[in-house]
């Protein structure tokens, strides 16, 4: 059982056909390779914004929840007040 091994030399005319259809095939799956990419993207983008928006909202919810405590403390005179020495801006 001998094989019959012949070595056929490729025509430039069969070289180009293949190297256009390789081309025609990378130009047609590019687009969706970069299409999936977009997408992830859009969506790493749309979770940082979020995170960056509950940031701030926690941060003014920390100062206003601050204020009401400072105020609520000033008009009832209760021991969480500022410590003496510490001026508010307003003399008593």
């Amino acid at each position: 059982m001998s094989a019959n091994i012949k070595s056929e030399a490729i025509s430039r005319r069969k070289a180009l056909s293949l190297v256009g259809l390789a081309a025609a095939f990378g130009l047609a799956a590019a687009p969706s390779v970069l299409t999936v990419s977009e997408a992830e993207a859009q969506t790493i983008g749309m979770e940082r914004r979020q995170d960056r928006r509950e940031g701030r909202h926690q941060r003014r919810d920390d100062r206003r929840m601050g204020r009401t405590e400072r105020r609520e403390d000033r008009r009832t005179g209760t021991a969480g007040a500022a410590p003496a020495g510490t001026t508010t801006g307003a003399a008593k």
